[in-house]
């Protein structure tokens, strides 16, 4: 496949981000995009609505459908769903890109951050995909991304941060399953995660302007998702992806300068996740 053209990509968390430049890149081809988040109004903190990225998928080139959705509504996350495949004939590929994230110990993580961080990480990407499921049969080019880690069992991955950690390895356990599961089916179902710290409102909560400095755009993930995207169905699954490792082996590119979020940056900070 050469182009994403009048494919349909439902994209949670969509608002800003990695999600938003997954949402551009894939316009860009003309794609069906599926805005799919909770911020539909301006948060003074946050920039970026769902009204705000179908604005600027439709100048990209695509078309864009901006849904509010809070992926802890089971509910919700159905009706989103049928609602998108019903505007647009379908639903091609689902990108689990909503996230919560809280490093903290387990002394210092009340119960309440660890079932946000267990609701909108694990158990939003089962049922979204659960969702999409009968949709992607249907289509020629089915793909589910999860935004999530390889999983490791080095206990310095999870000390200090268990309850994230396990949240996101959980995202990497359902690419696992269910890509032996919808093998038959020619689902795609992979994970993909950055080699650096990218440049996101997460980041700058986390390591402030410093660490913003020190980190890549968003770009490289949306140019790592789209050119899995356009791999043939089936081929590529149930593997876990770094951005920069796909796509020196699926585009060649060497050089990653143009990436860093400061032109000419080269000491950036290795995401803690990635060996």
């Amino acid at each position: 496949m050469n182009t994403l053209k009048n494919q349909t990509i439902f994209i949670t968390g969509a608002s800003r981000g990695i999600g938003r430049a997954i949402a551009l890149k894939c316009a860009a081809d003309g794609a069906n995009i599926v805005i799919a988040a909770k911020t539909s109004e301006p948060n003074p903190k946050l920039p970026g609505t769902i009204h705000t990225v179908a604005e600027e998928v439709k100048e990209a080139g695509g078309q864009a459908l901006p849904l509010v959705l809070d992926v802890r509504n089971a509910d919700q996350i159905k009706e989103r769903v049928d609602e998108a495949a019903k505007h647009f004939g379908g639903i091609d590929i689902l990108v689990n890109n909503a996230g919560a994230i809280k490093l903290t110990s387990t002394e210092n993580t009340p119960a309440k951050a660890f079932d946000l961080m267990m609701n909108i990480n694990t158990r939003a990407t089962f049922l979204c995909s659960q969702a999409c499921i009968p949709y992607l049969k249907k289509s020629s080019n089915a793909h589910i991304l999860n935004l999530s880690p390889p999983v490791s069992f080095k206990p310095d991955w999870l000390e200090n941060n268990i309850a994230y950690t396990i949240t996101k390895f959980g995202m990497s356990f359902c690419t696992l399953g269910m890509a032996a599961e919808f093998r038959s089916d020619k689902i795609s179902v992979n994970s993909l995660w950055p080699r650096t710290a990218i440049a996101t409102a997460a980041i700058s909560m986390l390591l402030g302007e410093s660490g913003m400095k020190q980190a890549r755009k968003p770009e490289i993930v949306a140019d790592a998702a789209h050119a899995l995207f356009l791999t043939p169905a089936g081929e590529i699954t149930g593997q876990w992806l770094i951005d920069d490792d796909f796509l020196k082996k699926h585009l060649k590119i060497e050089n990653f300068d143009h990436y860093s979020y400061v032109p000419g940056e080269k000491n950036l900070i290795p995401d803690f996740f990635v060996d």
